[in-house]
């Protein structure tokens, strides 16, 4: 697609009926994101979010039998040694991934090699890194100073040379993102990366209006949260009321 010139649409899903309406709307690759820990689980961030969860929901996902890519999203101290990235990739793929995604750049490179290597293919993530926000300071645009945007070419070049099939790029200063973009063969998806972007990710509770706190780099594209808390206020009406069950609710 990138070699097409055409733009790449990525969505996150955590669950069966969600993945088969973003598979329906034809949309080319499904995150199975660690996001699910504060959109679906309430955590803080996603820094909670265990193994066994993430391999909860990308079976789930993986139920439909999506005709887009299902990537699964390695959770926080998973990826730490080569050997244990490995073992941990190959139980999403077991559990129905296509490919795995790893936060970082050129510290996490002997892990990303190993997978690729074991035949998992790896999306690659660089700029804001959410599993790392302790160490960052906070959810903070990256690429700001002339050390910072050489470090990001530095990661995806290295990131390319070692075998990743994309990389998303999250939170990063727009003009530094289409150096990144230019510099390397395989697509960037941003995030919150400006328009440069080969192709963008949203998570769905966001661009659905579902999340209470939206990220400026959101677009909400439907409000269903508003639909949803009217729909649940007409039915206790209703239940209140004795409205219903009516008769063609009975057997």
């Amino acid at each position: 697609m990138k070699q097409r010139s055409e733009k790449i649409a990525v969505l996150t899903a955590y669950d069966f009926p969600t993945a088969r309406l973003v598979d329906e709307a034809g949309i080319p690759v499904i995150l199975v994101g660690d996001s699910l820990g504060m959109v679906v689980l309430g955590y803080e961030n996603t820094l909670p979010v265990t193994m066994e969860e993430m391999l909860h929901h990308v079976r789930a996902v993986a139920r439909v039998k999506p005709k887009a890519l299902v990537i699964g999203d390695m959770p926080y101290r998973t990826y730490e040694t080569p050997e244990q990235a490995v073992a941990n990739a190959q139980r999403f793929v077991e559990a129905g991934a296509d490919a795995v995604k790893l936060e970082g750049g050129e510290d996490v490179l002997p892990q990303v090699r190993a997978v690729i290597a074991a035949g998992i293919p790896v999306l690659g993530h660089v700029g804001l890194l959410p599993q790392s926000v302790q160490k960052l300071g906070g959810y903070k645009v990256q690429g700001k100073t002339t050390e910072s945007a050489e470090q990001l070419l530095r990661d995806v070049t290295l990131l390319e040379q070692a075998g990743v099939f994309a990389v998303v790029v999250e939170c990063v200063v727009a003009s530094v993102t289409k150096k990144l973009t230019e510099a390397i063969a395989i697509p960037t998806i941003g995030i919150g990366a400006g328009p440069h972007c080969d192709g963008q990710v949203l998570v769905i509770h966001d661009m659905l209006g579902l999340s209470p706190r939206l990220p400026k780099h959101t677009k909400v594209y439907a409000n269903i949260t508003t639909a949803m808390r009217e729909a649940c206020a007409a039915y206790k009406q209703d239940v209140e009321q004795g409205r219903f069950p009516e008769s063609r609710q009975s057997f």
